[in-house]
């Protein structure tokens, strides 16, 4: 395969991965409206209630190396979710000189709304390309999570 080929191939996929992040960042938007404390939401406070979601409790650090900022933007983004009511922090259980962050209930209950509307988008958009193609997909999707996931 020649090298302007996979050009080709990478501005396509690179391409097609923007409009898919665009298109679930607009169902987000759309449904995180229905969140309590939504109002002056930015995309990053988002990814972090998301992120925080989605590693259950975590540190200020750990949170801070998942969303590739410094703590101390962490901590300020962090800050004015707890002020919404969409995070809360605690100490852990397990040290209690570590402070670890989770979702809020309200936020739980928001998130799981707007993760089922995702959920049900792509469900539509499978149906539309068909059984095979989305198989297709669904393989190159999984070959590139476990390649993603190694490094």
């Amino acid at each position: 395969m020649s090298r302007d080929t996979i050009i080709e191939q990478a501005r396509l996929i690179y391409k097609t991965t923007t409009l898919m992040r665009d298109w679930i960042w607009k169902i987000q938007a759309s449904d995180a409206c229905g969140m309590v404390g939504y109002y002056e939401f930015t995309s990053s406070q988002l990814h972090a209630m998301l992120a925080t979601h989605e590693a259950g409790q975590v540190t200020m650090t750990k949170l801070a190396r998942i969303l590739n900022v410094s703590p101390p933007s962490a901590s300020a983004m962090v800050d004015r979710l707890v002020e919404k009511g969409l995070l809360v922090r605690e100490h852990s259980t397990k040290d209690r000189r570590k402070v670890v962050v989770s979702v809020s209930k309200d936020a739980i209950k928001a998130i799981e709304e707007v993760e089922n509307k995702i959920l049900k988008s792509i469900v539509d958009l499978a149906e539309k390309l068909g059984p095979e193609t989305t198989r297709k997909w669904y393989e190159v999707f999984e070959c590139i999570k476990r390649e993603l996931e190694e490094q």
